[in-house]
């Protein structure tokens, strides 16, 4: 694990738009904002809603108005992903004109049954890699995968978690970049975005650790530049589930003091000398900034929250 790279530095904070901010999100934005405000560098804010049926009207604003609450201050415009279908069109193209990427006509219950890679994601069996069979080619709807060579290997160090190794045809398959029902996937999507918006460091949860070596591989193919990754420990609840939407996590309390010290103690930060007397979260924010200290998160992919923060009581443990 090391310090951020001496050149510019640009973070972003990408959340999805399906709910309001919970203690898990605090934990990320923390993250990123201090690895980012501490070298000096930028900091921006994404809305990832591009799988449009599970985002819900209004919470993009919800999440802006918590940010601004808890003292996050971004550079530059929201961008939302919902604005930038075309963006990921001309990158698909670019796929498909190199024959990287092609139509599969599968349902998903067809994929039920393929084997399991190491990540515990169904492999895709390669049915309509070299076109689609004659038996369901009079489906109307497609959605496009890329091709991966049997030599996929993607390697890439974390700056927490060390080296990291994954054989994308091993463990993944032939992936999605555009769904049956016309909406880009999420792996490409934030490829393109973190191209367009210049992110040089992505600092985010560990359960998205598994994605990174394929948006390396959509890196490499469209001529984009690697980001430098820090994926940080996840809040996990009594039964080991993450944080989220899904499990039913409690919305960040009112006031942001409490979960703003609670998710600097969940990430093992040195202590804040001040915090009993912070009087408002600009106090806070000076001093977690100049003591952010990445050496000292711990180094594993998930924590239990109760550690540092009772969702239920919303107060710090």
């Amino acid at each position: 694990m090391g310090a951020p790279p001496s050149r510019h530095y640009r973070g972003r904070f990408a959340p999805s738009p399906t709910g309001p901010l919970h203690f898990g999100s605090l934990i990320a934005a923390l993250a990123s904002y201090c690895d980012a405000r501490a070298v000096g560098g930028e900091w921006r804010v994404r809305i990832e809603d591009v799988d449009e049926p599970r985002s819900r009207a209004g919470a993009d604003d919800g999440i802006l108005a918590t940010l601004e609450r808890y003292g996050f201050a971004w550079d530059g415009p929201v961008l939302r992903q919902s604005d930038r279908s075309a963006r990921y069109a001309k990158a698909l193209e670019r796929l498909v004109a190199s024959e990287e990427a092609y139509a599969c006509a599968c349902a998903r219950r067809e994929l039920e049954h393929a084997p399991e890679g190491a990540g515990g994601e169904r492999i895709y069996p390669g049915t309509c890699r070299h076109g689609v069979p004659s038996h369901i080619a009079e489906r109307v709807q497609r959605a496009w995968r890329v091709r991966i060579a049997t030599d996929s290997v993607i390697s890439f160090r974390d700056r927490l978690l060390g080296a990291q190794t994954q054989d994308i045809a091993r463990d993944v398959g032939d992936f999605v970049v555009k769904r049956a029902d016309g909406l880009f996937a999420y792996q490409l999507a934030v490829v393109v975005d973190d191209a367009e918006q210049a992110i040089t460091d992505v600092v985010r949860g560990a359960d998205l650790l598994a994605s990174t070596p394929r948006q390396i591989w959509l890196q490499h193919r469209l001529g984009y530049p690697t980001s430098t990754y820090l994926h940080v420990p996840i809040g996990v609840d009594g039964e080991g589930r993450k944080l989220s939407k899904q499990t039913h996590a409690a919305a960040l309390p009112h006031d942001p003091l409490p979960a703003l010290l609670a998710a600097w103690r969940f990430l093992d930060q040195p202590p804040l000398f001040a915090a009993e007397r912070f009087a408002n979260v600009d106090e806070f924010w000076a001093a977690a900034i100049a003591a952010w200290s990445p050496q000292r998160l711990p180094p594993v992919a998930m924590l239990p929250v109760e550690r540092a923060f009772d969702p239920a009581r919303r107060t710090p443990v």
